[in-house]
């Protein structure tokens, strides 16, 4: 039986357990070490379970946590290159922690994850999709610019995906944020708006991707509800119906304690 459970969601921090049989990795690390180690427990995993933590890009809502919690618990860490020099020089990894390069394919235990580039405004950032032991995919595609050939494919290809709905171009023009930080977010290296995710979900769930999420939602420029009613609206213009061919939901900014089972 695979899970996801996405423990931090927003702009406050970033992190989701994929596994099955008693076996996992987190995706980012968003969050202070005792935050996370708290969703954790809430959730009934056992951090010894945690083969490893892939880490997409080092921005501090994606790795604030750790340094701490990888050295306290003893988990590797991989991430891009470029992610891995960025995190270095910014003091989210230290020497005590073992770390590597992420191939294409890497192996944990049972399970096999796979990078791919995203454009955002960071060293090198990637997503990943994650092949659990059972043979299940789950993918985590945030922190997008824009939507790729390259990220639609995992997309196409999972059985469970969070994908970024991060604002509502609207509320952010209209916001109080500075001018540059908005360009920033608008931009092809920015965030992904709600009008761009929808128009990208039909095409996944046509090629049996169900089971969606919208994650890093925007507290300041965005409403979950909206995000979701934007996305529904989309899929129903052509045809596509909650609960008949899909199931769609906003990500928690914070674990209540439910996982998703895919």
């Amino acid at each position: 039986m695979a899970k996801v459970v996405p423990l931090f969601s927003g702009s406050k921090g970033n992190s989701y357990y994929i596994g099955s049989s008693g076996e996992g990795v987190l995706i980012d690390a968003g969050r202070t070490c005792r935050q996370l180690e708290e969703k954790i427990a809430l959730n009934g995993i056992n951090i010894s379970s945690i083969g490893a933590v892939f880490i997409t890009h080092e921005h501090v809502d994606h790795c604030q946590g750790l340094r701490v919690f990888a050295k306290k618990h003893k988990i590797k860490v991989y991430a891009s290159e470029g992610t891995l020099s960025a995190m270095e020089e910014k003091g989210y990894i230290s020497p005590e922690i073992s770390t590597d390069v992420i191939s294409d394919e890497t192996v944990v235990g049972n399970m096999k994850v796979v990078r791919c580039n995203t454009p955002h405004d960071a060293r090198e950032s990637c997503c990943y999709q994650v092949f659990t032991s059972d043979g299940r995919r789950a993918t985590i595609a945030t922190d997008l610019g824009v939507m790729t050939d390259e990220v639609r494919e995992l997309l196409r290809t999972s059985d469970f995906s969070v994908v970024e709905s991060n604002h509502d171009i609207q509320m952010l023009r209209n916001g109080y944020y500075p001018p540059m930080t908005k360009a920033r977010i608008l931009s092809d290296r920015g965030h992904l708006s709600n009008d761009a995710c929808a128009e990208e979900l039909a095409d996944f769930i046509r090629c049996g991707n169900f089971r969606i999420m919208l994650g890093h939602i925007s507290e300041n420029n965005n409403i979950p509800e909206l995000a979701v009613n934007t996305s529904l609206n989309t899929l129903a213009s052509v045809g596509m119906k909650q609960g008949v061919d899909f199931t769609l939901a906003a990500v928690p900014s914070e674990s209540d304690g439910t996982a998703v089972i895919f």
